[in-house]
């Protein structure tokens, strides 16, 4: 039996081994590759090497809100305050069950009109429409039945009137020239169909007219720790999936689409929770079964500024639901994996999706139950396992580091120096202990998951610092 065991540990020994190596191979080149990236971005910037022109993408701005009553009026006043001419906001309420509507209502003197709205794409009907053309752009407010988020961004579509439409959470703001930078590669290239923007933590932000004039990390040890994961999860995939047309995620907070082909697509689903992904993985299928020519990009400074869960709870409750939607997104599209038909997505980026996002947890946890029995048995090197254990805190720490300090420096945000030593001490304790709690989450989210594929998940909001 023991030599049964030990034969079963150096199997397992030998997978954590191909799997740690790739996984720390896969993020060193992904933070080289985004860091180099975004310095030739501040390089070019500081030599005024941009495109630049009197050219306008015509974008409608959708916000799907739900029960946001407490951040909906400063998004509203971040678009208002956005750096560009031919836009259109519209305000999906999906049924809120507070002052959501009431709050846009009364702060931009909106008026109902009757109407009519074609379904291109098919979603609950609309209950009242408002209207304002007293500001810099026409603002639309479309209350309806509940059906959603994903109804709500159909609603969007529906009612939106240009070519282009771009999708923010309401518990977002945008900075002011972040519209400007996202249709840029639209303007470059009639292929690309699709643009993601970069997504930053607001908490501890004061946001004046579109331009963050201070920025601190938050006083919440659980929002400071989502800081360093946002900036190594933007730079480490997303910029090197860009280089070969291999986003499969564009974040449902930020994101540019073209509206014809995700009509023609047949919109966003709603039996998935993970919507945004849904999207896009389902734009690289459309695109490469009907032989379009596309691309899929992402812009480093294009940037979203959203408010990141406080509370564990809170924190725990996203992440489970980012996970559904990431096995159903997966599993509905299976048939991309090995499928040379769609090249560097199936090969690298669905595989790594699989690996290291989908089944990460399950690996991790079965890792530490492996552990447990070569310790039950006797066949641990205890002083290799702590030494090895703690040479992945460092790695995965100085990588994380690094990504924060390369987004901070590129961007021009001032740290204090306390901010800086807040980062280096919670880096680790990321790495090694919210990281461990939220791959239990992971691993428990697809539990019952079924009877709640239509609920929005009630988190805790605060009054975003917008002026």
């Amino acid at each position: 039996m023991r030599d049964f065991i030990q034969l079963f540990l150096r199997c397992v020994e030998f997978f954590f081994i191909l799997y740690m190596v790739g996984y720390a191979s896969f993020l060193f080149l992904s933070v080289t590759v985004g860091s180099s990236t975004l310095y030739a971005a501040k390089r070019r910037n500081a030599l005024k090497n941009e495109l630049s022109n009197d050219y306008y993408v015509p974008v409608s701005v959708i916000v799907p809100a739900y029960n946001e009553e407490v951040t909906i009026e400063a998004t509203i006043r971040s678009l208002l305050a956005l750096d560009y001419r031919l836009y259109e906001i519209i305000v999906v309420d999906d049924g809120s069950s507070d002052r959501t509507s009431e709050t846009v209502q009364h702060a931009f003197g909106m008026r109902r009109i009757d109407r009519p709205i074609q379904q291109r794409i098919a979603c609950q009907p609309q209950e009242a429409v408002y209207e304002t053309r007293s500001w810099k752009v026409p603002i639309t407010l479309v209350r309806k039945k509940n059906g959603g988020k994903a109804d709500a961004l159909n609603m969007g579509i529906n009612v939106s009137g240009y070519p282009y439409f771009l999708c923010i959470d309401a518990d977002s703001v945008l900075q002011r020239d972040s519209l400007d930078k996202i249709v840029r590669p639209v303007l470059e290239s009639d292929n690309v169909i699709a643009v993601g923007g970069s997504v930053r933590p607001c908490n501890g932000a004061e946001i004046e007219q579109g331009t963050v004039i201070r920025y601190r990390m938050p006083n919440n040890l659980i929002a400071c720790m989502q800081v360093l994961e946002y900036d190594r999860s933007f730079l480490a995939s997303r910029i090197l999936f860009d280089q070969f047309n291999g986003n499969i995620i564009i974040s449902g907070a930020f994101g540019l689409f073209q509206k014809n082909l995700v009509i023609d697509a047949g919109g966003y689903d709603h039996n998935t929770m993970g919507e945004d992904m849904e999207l896009v993985v389902k734009l690289h299928v459309f695109c490469r079964e009907h032989g379009i020519p596309y691309r899929i990009r992402y812009v480093t400074d294009a940037i979203c500024w959203t408010q990141v869960p406080e509370r564990l709870r809170d924190l725990c409750k996203q992440r489970r639901r980012w996970h559904i939607g990431l096995f159903q997104s997966m599993m509905k599209h299976r048939n991309i994996l090995g499928n040379p038909k769609y090249g560097a997505v199936s090969f690298i980026s669905y595989f790594y999706f699989l690996i290291y996002e989908l089944y990460s947890p399950y690996i991790e946890v079965f890792g530490i139950f492996a552990t447990l029995l070569a310790f039950a048995v006797g066949l641990i090197n205890v002083p290799f396992m702590i030494l090895f254990f703690g040479i992945y805190v460092v790695y995965s720490a100085v990588l994380s580091l690094s990504a924060f300090f390369a987004r901070v420096h590129t961007v021009d945000l001032k740290l204090h120096i306390t901010d800086m030593l807040k980062a280096i001490g919670l880096c680790i304790v990321e790495v090694s202990c919210l990281r461990f709690i939220l791959a239990w989450v992971r691993i428990t989210a697809l539990i019952g998951y079924r009877q709640k594929k239509d609920e929005w998940g009630k988190i805790e909001r605060q009054k975003i610092e917008f002026k």
